[in-house]
């Protein structure tokens, strides 16, 4: 094999391993950060979830005591039960978020009929529980956003070049969003029963 035939050959090998290296050189990097996002959006997820936890560890409590004060409102009590149980069964963000927010209107609802209970609102269990319960909203509501947050940017990362193209070959799907149920948006009908 004379000289020139092995440059005719080396010449092309070369340039194919050129590509091959330019390309994982593009690929190792844009992988690398699919996998820190994802890491992050599942640690956001988990923090969203043990906020929602705390609060329906909490709501046992609230109810037990607000039992105690108004036994005709069985209706209100049954709505949390049946909301809370949603929520825990719930998968996913989007179920959660839905569930989640048939919870706060149950929620929202027991705190108009406690209106009617002067008793209950100065009594010191209820107003701690009331005062963790409300805690526990605040934070649910920052990891809610910080998970968002962090999906926005892994998304960014699945739409983008050469992002889009490492997503694909790889299976880096978008992930959802912790959104607000469109029911959600709608206040509560509260009835006093007055006409």
């Amino acid at each position: 094999m004379g000289h020139d035939n092995m440059k005719k050959i080396l010449g092309p090998l070369i340039g194919i391993i050129a590509i091959i290296v330019i390309a994982g050189l593009m690929i190792i990097p844009s992988y690398n950060k699919f996998v820190s996002l994802e890491e992050d959006v599942s640690q956001s997820y988990a923090q969203v979830e043990n906020q929602l936890q705390r609060r329906m560890d909490l709501i046992p409590n609230l109810v037990n005591t607000v039992k105690g004060f108004t036994a005709h409102e069985k209706e209100v009590i049954g709505e949390i039960s049946d909301a809370r149980s949603k929520l825990a069964g719930a998968r996913g963000p989007e179920e959660q978020a839905a569930a989640n927010d048939e919870l706060s209107g149950a929620l929202s609802r027991l705190l108009v009929v406690v209106e009617n209970y002067p008793e209950l609102k100065a009594n010191e269990n209820y107003r701690q529980l009331m005062d963790e319960l409300a805690g526990t909203e605040n934070r649910i509501s920052v990891a809610r956003q910080d998970y968002n947050d962090i999906v926005s940017k892994y998304n960014r990362q699945v739409k983008r070049f050469p992002g889009k193209l490492v997503a694909s070959i790889f299976n880096f799907d978008e992930q959802e969003y912790f959104r607000a149920d469109e029911a959600a948006k709608e206040p509560p009908k509260v009835d006093f029963g007055v006409d």
